[in-house]
């Protein structure tokens, strides 16, 4: 068999790719229309990941020998650990956004391609831009801890967002790129004659002359993609070099990670179905976000000047399923009806 520059054959590697593509067409084919996912759907999606991912872990085991598959499926289960916080900053954002429910598995699909691109560029650079990861923790740590207490402050509130004029990111994508202030359907992008139906609607008529010229005009949707992208770049830097110290194998580390993100968008829609269920769960998330800005803000003051915390993943795994719990015995011991 030919052997491939990433020490495996060509035949492993293309199995690889005709897995992965196959699940993500199928998975975007059962889910191309705007309808919310439901507990149950998420649930069966992700057991469909998993058996997907074990699916080649048995392919590995078969060919490559056991070593080889346990390597992979150690990876996979890191991998997923790690991205455990990731999901709940995905759902701050989304709440910072107040993006409907039935757009979010679209822009959760952008994620997903995105995290697949920059896992790719990590892991072929290995640990080389790392240096820059204690600085970009401390800035992300403030960015998750100051989207926690906007969440804290709008509990209350369940309004959708209408208008993005005022929304500290549509101000700033507006000085480096033409945006339009208002979510348009499912749309990341409006072109120039969809721009212009909105504008000829007659709650738009303040809009009309205030946005430049251009070809394609950003939506709101766009900045909340960039910000999950930005989010994702910054876990990297943490979830890259720990499945690297698990194997030094380019195919491993990066099937590994793939199947894992891949499987991460039904795991939030499994998280997000819950929340609607249970009433305290949304206070627990909040608490979770404070813990995530503590745990970068830590490992950055570590690395920087040799005072803080590393938190392994099998802590921060225990202490988000200890105060997830806490949120669901909170809401059957006093469910919304009771609350006042």
């Amino acid at each position: 068999m030919m052997q491939s520059s990433l020490g495996f054959p060509i035949e492993t590697m293309l199995v690889f790719v005709v897995l992965a593509l196959a699940a993500i067409i199928v998975d975007l084919y059962a889910h191309h229309n705007d309808k919310p996912i439901s507990l149950k759907n998420a649930i069966i999606w992700s057991l469909f990941w998993i058996i997907v991912a074990l699916g080649f872990a048995l392919f590995l085991y078969i060919h490559h020998g056991s070593t080889t598959a346990s390597l992979f499926i150690a990876g996979y289960v890191l991998e997923k650990a790690l991205s455990v916080d990731n999901l709940f900053v995905i759902m701050a954002i989304f709440s910072w956004f107040s993006v409907p429910n039935n757009y979010r598995h679209r822009l959760l699909y952008w994620g997903v391609i995105g995290a697949i691109i920059f896992r790719a560029i990590f892991v072929v650079i290995g640990t080389g831009l790392l240096y820059l990861s204690p600085w970009m923790e401390l800035a992300f740590s403030i960015l998750v801890a100051c989207t926690g207490i906007i969440m804290l402050k709008n509990q209350d509130n369940g309004q959708d967002l209408k208008d993005y004029s005022n929304h500290l990111t549509f101000r700033i994508a507006k000085r480096i790129f033409p945006s339009y202030p208002k979510i348009v359907g499912h749309h990341i992008l409006l072109t120039k004659k969809q721009l212009d139906i909105e504008l000829a609607k007659p709650e738009n008529s303040n809009l009309v002359g205030k946005i430049p010229k251009s070809i394609f005009y950003a939506t709101p949707l766009f900045s909340c993609i960039v910000v999950i992208e930005l989010s994702d770049v910054i876990f990297a830097f943490d979830s890259v070099p720990a499945v690297i110290a698990v194997s030094q194998e380019p195919l491993i580390v990066y099937s590994s990670m793939i199947f894992a993100i891949l499987g991460l968008r039904t795991m939030y829609f499994i998280l997000q179905a819950m929340k609607q269920y249970l009433a305290h769960l949304d206070k627990a998330i909040i608490c979770l976000l404070f813990f995530i800005a503590g745990k970068l803000a830590l490992n950055a003051s570590n690395h920087l000047f040799g005072y803080g915390i590393d938190i392994d993943p099998i802590t921060s795994l225990y202490i988000v399923l200890s105060t997830l719990a806490l949120g669901i015995i909170a809401s059957i011991i006093c469910p919304k009806n009771k609350v006042r």
